[in-house]
């Protein structure tokens, strides 16, 4: 069995076509592959250096969001409205004008697909009274999960020297809320929202196209290439798969898709006696990366440890899978 096992992983290998540069080699490239099931990390490169989240800064707003709303501070029909400094954020935006308002849950979903930066300062000036205190409730929030290769300067994720974190820590942030928000993660799946006649698709675009992938973020800036957070469930375990730094969002998610596809093959030889790592499926170079993992890091172990582990996530009436969305929100 763990020969079938490692001719199909060969095989995944021999399909998987990195140009003339592998995307791993470029400079500003890290990534890593979490099992949530147990915490195990199946592989990492460049995993603790510092670098530009861009919009997935939106999954830590969003958590707080949740917080929120779970503590009673905020509530699903409460109105968000367009301050001056809201609307004057760069895009991607809604485009409300200032004074004009829109309800918490489609300011939720608006944030969750089109990653709107000026709904998401508005949320956090409902929430926090300014955007400046909000973020100091993320960078609050990121210690208590043990994100201690992070620092939030903003609730958006545009440029700021001092907005930074790491691979590793947006994979702990997609367990944490996955973990502490299950049922709220279900907005991540959502495909697509509706606004005044417009219908902005989910920049995710591995949703329905990558099996069992139902979240989590994108996100692009010049100063952080392309980046994605996804999570997938297959068989009653979930991988978290972080990319950042890809110079095209083709090459992030044909990456991730491969990340994650090897990951669950990987996972499936070992159960068979096969000694395999992600990076051998897919013909990389194994010089930095995790061979065969022994121990969970400690924030996500902690995390494990605190809520038990991640399968399924239907089966904790959490997301719902790309087949069944969450419904999309139309208002004028």
């Amino acid at each position: 069995m763990t020969r079938i096992w490692l001719a199909l992983l060969g095989m995944l290998a021999a399909s998987t076509a990195w140009a003339q540069q592998p995307l791993w080699s470029q400079p500003k490239y890290a990534a890593i592959v979490v099992d949530a099931t147990d915490g195990q990390v199946l592989y990492e490169r460049r995993a603790d250096l510092a670098r530009h989240p861009a919009s997935i800064t939106k999954v830590m707003t969003l958590m707080l969001a949740f917080d929120a709303i779970e503590r009673g501070d905020l509530k699903l029909s409460d109105s968000v409205v367009m301050t001056a400094n809201a609307h004057a954020q760069p895009p991607s935006r809604l485009g409300l004008l200032v004074g004009q308002s829109i309800p918490v849950e489609d300011a939720i979903r608006v944030i969750a697909v089109k990653s709107a930066n000026d709904v998401a300062v508005a949320l956090a000036e409902r929430i926090a009274g300014s955007e400046a205190a909000f973020v100091t409730r993320m960078n609050a929030k990121a210690k208590a999960l043990g994100m201690t290769g992070t620092n939030f300067a903003n609730a958006s994720g545009l440029p700021n020297p001092a907005h930074y974190t790491t691979a590793r820590d947006l994979a702990t942030l997609s367990i944490a809320i996955l973990k502490q928000h299950p049922r709220d993660y279900a907005y991540f799946s959502t495909p697509a929202v509706a606004w005044a006649g417009k219908v902005m698709q989910n920049h995710n675009h591995l949703l329905g196209q990558v099996p069992g992938v139902d979240g989590i973020k994108t996100g692009y800036t010049v100063a952080s290439g392309y980046t994605l957070a996804a999570s997938a469930v297959r068989g009653g375990r979930r991988l978290i798969a972080v990319v950042l730094g890809s110079p095209t969002g083709r090459e992030r998610d044909g990456n991730v898709s491969d990340l994650l596809n090897a990951g669950f093959s990987v996972v499936e030889a070992r159960r068979w006696g096969g000694n395999i790592t992600i990076a051998r499926a897919l013909g990389e170079a194994e010089d930095g990366v995790v061979r065969m993992a022994t121990r969970a890091p400690d924030a996500i172990g902690d995390l494990i440890a605190a809520h038990g582990p991640i399968g399924s996530a239907r089966a904790q009436g959490a997301p719902m899978s790309p087949a069944q969305p969450a419904p999309s929100v139309e208002r004028p």
